[in-house]
């Protein structure tokens, strides 16, 4: 049997704990000789004891092993001198070096989960939205230009090929779907704000390009502001959603909400040959070390690791783990007896971690 190499990053605040729990979970889906855990350092952290966010030996690790498992990083008040804090910086880094073009945010109403749009049931929402996760707005990190602290600029980046391989990845991603929920078309739906700026026009007509290609997946299109309205009063319309950088940031966060929070969301950061693991919560730092986080989002990110993982090296087993992790996480919330505190449960980060373990047992 073949094994695999993932680099841990704990991080700061709740990182730790939810880090550790997901690899307790994983290890009871895979086994200890699929699945090599091997931790290192990295975070706000470690910035302040060392004057580095992420190691050197962190990143060779992160660059040879097969993927990278993330609990969560920042900490309050720890910026550098532009004010910008250093905690996001790690996977920032990881993300630019290892040029993890596709952020990948699932979007799905569990059962036993609620959601604050009155009459959606589980299964009513279920979609994919995919940010281009190495230009746009972002781009100028680092780079963006503060005149004698009056004037202040970033630019917007918009490539082809960095709009052509995110488009490709999010209609290979549809037509491996089974439609959106409300009339089962594959669809990918092109979030911009092309009717004002030439970047997102020309965003919108790479990604006609490419869905030229795809005859057998729908391409449908939202402007940025608007597409905040459809995703609460029709959000089983949608299937995958491609936006640029710092749009799909902002809506990625609006879909958690429909579909019980933060605490809850799963992301994947995926290159060619890198894939980056991290629930997309913050580090929480104010419940850090108290057993009161929830793990699920980063179980389910580790779900999103091995269905990846399985996806790269043809692997069944890896394949079946990730639908046995993402099942066992569903049941424990169906049955509604161990609830995480952020789903309005008292479940403590060990409660909700057993429980799993439980249900994969």
């Amino acid at each position: 049997m073949r094994s695999y190499d993932i680099a841990t990053i704990e991080g700061d605040g709740i990182g730790p704990e939810v880090c550790r729990a997901a690899v307790t979970v994983l290890t009871e889906a895979c086994g200890t000789s699929l699945l090599r855990f091997a931790n290192f350092d990295g975070g706000a952290l470690h910035y302040q004891r060392s004057g580095a966010v992420l190691p050197e030996d962190t990143f060779a690790a992160c660059n040879s092993m097969h993927a990278m498992l993330h609990g969560a990083a920042g900490l309050p008040g720890v910026t550098y001198p532009d004010g910008t804090e250093v905690g996001n910086d790690l996977h920032l880094q990881l993300r630019f070096k290892l040029d993890l073009f596709a952020n990948v945010r699932p979007i799905r109403l569990y059962a036993g989960v609620q959601s604050p749009l009155a009459g959606f049931q589980p299964g009513q929402i279920d979609y994919v939205i995919v940010r281009e996760n190495t230009e746009g707005l972002y781009a100028s990190r680092g780079a963006g230009v503060n005149l004698r602290g009056e004037v202040v600029t970033d630019q917007l980046v918009i490539t082809r090929k960095g709009t052509e391989r995110v488009a490709k990845f999010s209609f290979d991603l549809a037509r491996r779907r089974q439609g959106a929920p409300r009339d089962g078309k594959r669809r990918v739906t092109v979030c911009d704000k092309a009717n004002i700026l030439r970047s997102y026009a020309f965003f919108r007509a790479v990604c006609d390009e490419v869905a030229a290609g795809y005859a057998d997946v729908e391409i449908d299109y939202a402007y940025a502001d608007a597409i905040t309205v459809h995703m609460l009063k029709k959000p089983d319309f949608y299937d995958v959603i491609v936006a640029e950088n710092m749009f799909g940031d902002i809506i990625s966060d609006l879909g958690a909400g429909t579909v019980g929070g933060l605490g809850i969301a799963a992301s994947a950061e995926l290159g060619e040959r890198h894939g980056l693991f991290q629930g997309a919560h913050g580090s929480a730092p104010d419940i850090a070390g108290q057993n009161l986080a929830s793990p699920v989002a980063t179980v389910l990110s580790g779900a999103l690791m091995l269905r990846w993982l399985g996806e790269q090296h043809g692997d069944a087993a890896l394949l079946s783990g990730a639908d046995r992790v993402e099942q066992a996480v569903e049941a424990v919330l169906a049955e509604g007896r161990v609830v995480p505190r952020d789903l309005g449960g008292q479940a403590s980060c060990t409660d909700m971690t057993e429980a799993i373990c439980r249900r994969l047992r």
